[in-house]
């Protein structure tokens, strides 16, 4: 494995393309139940494919929120119920603790128990062919919770297209389990679930665009509440990592024996890695754009880099970009919905399309809005 620096010439453009105050509430699916008053607290972290017609989709996550969660002491959360579709529920404020503006957490439990501030379902956007115009909203189309698996919300589609078919992933939250679901459509529009394909606390799951050896392969983050200390010489961090699974058929998944790959001790990403888009092929081996995290406040600063694995065996890292982001959060970008705010530092890298010898990236910009950037294609040589 080779490291290899990010030069900041790859960027050819960069921009919003689709923010808070471009979704119509009225035709949100939180409608059906919710009467509270709601706004969007973020319209971010989408799945991106390219639609039979030449356009882009954006599959962007809407998180809804209360716009009065706090009253009569009590802070109050969206979720889906099978009887009563969207409603709220209410913990005193004496009971729980707000640290994150995303969630507050129930300080009755010895361990980490967590309600959200919104509740995320997903929104389709067409974009034109070079991701730089808006085309049309298809609220017809939104994907909002069905089951008890999604009582708290829809998150983070990453979206892969194999064989004629598209295949999107979702992290689904619940009080029963924070799984991934995968769901197929044929048009790259209409999407129809699959079930659950990853059990408790794995995130970030992405489905390489194509077989390996007729073998589906993915792209997990298995998290867990406490992890192992590596040894002092060793030149990995513990935590949140990685990994690698395989698959005959997209529903069972097998996970590597073998780590895959983990934050590096002389690097930024000090706390945790995980997936960003889908692996695409290049000519040189699987292209792999991932983000690293750092120590920093109560969130960490969030970053974009790029690996190059073989084109055979995905565990083989043939290099690593991980000593310079290829993105940051751009301050630039969002200083016209500054207002809008709650977090920084965060860029969140879901979706990839080719586009030439260019790579248009999607990715959530602080939590908050849509970032499309175009890149060269990196082609590393050694």
């Amino acid at each position: 494995m080779s490291t290899q620096p990010m030069p900041n010439h790859l960027i050819i453009a960069d921009r919003l393309i689709f923010t808070p105050d471009d979704v119509d509430l009225t035709r949100s699916p939180l409608r059906a139940g919710l009467k509270e008053k709601t706004y969007v607290l973020g319209a971010f972290n989408p799945g991106l494919c390219r639609l039979p017609n030449g356009n882009l989709l954006l599959m962007v996550r809407i998180a809804e929120a209360l716009s009065s969660p706090v009253h009569n002491n009590r802070i109050h959360c969206i979720r889906w119920d099978e009887e009563a579709a969207f409603t709220t529920e209410g913990w005193p404020l004496s009971e729980v603790e707000i640290k994150d503006p995303r969630k507050f957490r129930i300080k009755a439990y010895s361990f980490p128990v967590y309600a959200l501030t919104s509740l995320s379902w997903l929104l389709p956007v067409e974009l034109n062919e070079d991701g730089s115009l808006v085309k049309h909203i298809h609220y017809d189309r939104a994907i909002s919770p069905h089951t008890t698996a999604q009582e708290y919300g829809i998150e983070d589609p990453r979206i892969s297209r194999m064989d004629g078919k598209y295949y999107m992933t979702v992290c689904c939250v619940s009080a029963d389990r924070h799984s991934t679901m995968l769901y197929v459509s044929d048009n790259g529009l209409d999407y129809r679930p699959l079930g659950i394909v990853l059990d408790h606390q794995n995130k970030d799951m992405l489905l390489f665009e194509g077989r390996i050896n007729n073998t589906y392969y993915a792209l997990t983050r298995p998290m867990g509440e406490c992890y192992f200390a590596t040894a002092p010489s060793s030149q990995w961090h513990p935590g949140a990592a990685i990994h690698l699974a395989s698959s005959p058929d997209l529903l069972h998944w097998r996970p590597a024996d073998k780590p895959f790959l983990r934050a590096r001790k002389s690097t930024l990403s000090n706390v945790k890695l995980g997936g960003g888009a889908p692996p695409i092929l290049t000519k040189n081996g699987w292209l792999m754009i991932y983000h690293g995290v750092e120590n920093k406040g109560e969130v960490g600063v969030y970053r974009t880099f790029l690996a190059l694995l073989d084109k055979d065996d995905p565990l083989q890292i043939l290099a690593l970009g991980d000593e310079e982001p290829l993105l940051e959060a751009n301050p630039t970008l969002t200083a016209p919905i500054r207002h809008q705010l709650y977090l920084t530092d965060v860029v969140f890298t879901t979706g990839i399309a080719e586009q030439g010898d260019r790579l248009i990236l999607a990715s959530g910009e602080s939590d908050l809005a849509c970032r499309i950037t175009i890149i060269k294609t990196p082609l590393w040589q050694n």
